[in-house]
């Protein structure tokens, strides 16, 4: 016999409070390590069919949980009262074509640098292999447009994580946390190959395809317990 119909719909409510709450945090998380400046990037985090999303032009310090935004997939909003994210287009894209429970969105200085220098970021570290493998450039489109939406997904492809050429950083997860733990580790290596291509007349070495393929199989494993 299933739950009676007002125990689910408070059960709801109250994970919809719960992630609502983790995602507060997790944005102001990207202001206070220097990702964004003041409301630059947005999160999001999927709660059954209905979307939670930073608000547009509210900065995250003074959002309170009666400040809860959320829309459904097809971008309708359902939740609250304050004008979602213009990154809305990005983060359903996300939402309706991955696994993902979660994305973040920054501007993060180094990574944006690099989004204006190449199309793929260089493979300066094993950690490119927790991506999904190069991570690539997004082409530059005008935010908030359908056009960039459709340039991330395809940069997107076989990766949890890409750089927006002239914008900033993309990446998803299964939880709040893994989005942005691979934000963090995308600027880390962007920052990384800036430093080391900065000293004149040197190059950093790079790693091979086989090299990357070697630390995606440890990967799978990585964290597991022995049977």
């Amino acid at each position: 016999m299933g739950e009676p119909k007002g125990e689910r719909t408070g059960g709801r409510a109250q994970r919809e409070r719960a992630a609502w709450e983790a995602l507060v945090a997790t944005a102001r998380r990207t202001v206070a390590d220097g990702l964004v400046v003041g409301t630059s990037g947005n999160v999001s985090v999927r709660v059954g069919d209905v979307v939670l999303v930073t608000p547009s032009g509210v900065p995250y310090d003074r959002l309170t949980p009666d400040d809860l935004t959320g829309v459904d997939l097809d971008g309708r909003q359902v939740r609250g009262t304050l004008v979602p994210t213009s990154e809305l287009p990005m983060h359903l894209a996300v939402h309706r074509t991955t696994d993902a429970r979660a994305v973040v969105h920054t501007h993060a200085v180094h990574a944006t640098a690099v989004s204006t220098l190449v199309t793929e970021l260089p493979v300066i570290h094993y950690m490119t292999a927790a991506l999904g493998g190069p991570v690539r450039v997004a082409p530059y489109a005008t935010y908030g447009t359908p056009e960039l939406a459709e340039n991330m997904l395809t940069a997107l492809t076989g990766r949890s994580g890409c750089l927006l050429a002239n914008h900033g950083t993309i990446t998803y997860g299964a939880t709040l946390d893994q989005a942005y733990d691979r934000t963090a580790q995308l600027e880390w290596m962007c920052r990384l190959w800036l430093t080391a291509s900065s000293v004149p007349g040197r190059s950093p070495s790079l790693l091979t395809p086989d090299q990357l393929a070697e630390v995606a199989r440890r990967l799978r494993g990585y964290g597991r317990r022995g049977g």
